[in-house]
């Protein structure tokens, strides 16, 4: 779903620049960010990935980089494509290099992803 983006302003040119992360992209018209999932769009600029879900799994604390919890409990993983970084050895980069257009995205509404955890 394409929705306007935060954290960005409006520069001269017809330019925006985004806020998001560190790099502070300078984005012309009609092009995207690092990330690739952020467009300039006649000077507004948008998340071309607003909702949209790429991944979600459960899976054993163990498992996750994750820090002071509770052994055998469990963590649940919910993400989109695109990313700002470029790790040598990242374990999703199939999913960090996709682009909109080519990725295989499922809508999932705050209330639907809340309504998925347990308590």
């Amino acid at each position: 779903m394409i929705h306007e983006a935060m954290f960005y302003e409006k520069l001269a040119e017809s330019e925006v620049k985004c806020s998001l992360c560190a790099h502070r992209c300078r984005i012309k018209p009609g092009k995207r960010g690092i990330c690739g999932i952020r467009e300039n769009c006649e000077r507004l600029l948008f998340s071309l990935v607003y909702g949209e879900v790429a991944r979600e799994a459960v899976a054993n604390i163990e498992q996750k980089p994750l820090y002071h919890y509770y052994p055998g409990s469990t963590a649940y993983s919910v993400g989109t494509i695109g990313c700002n970084f470029g790790c040598r050895h990242c374990q999703n980069w199939i999913l960090s290099r996709a682009v909109p257009e080519d990725a295989s995205l499922g809508t999932l509404s705050p209330p639907r992803l809340s309504g998925r955890l347990k308590w």
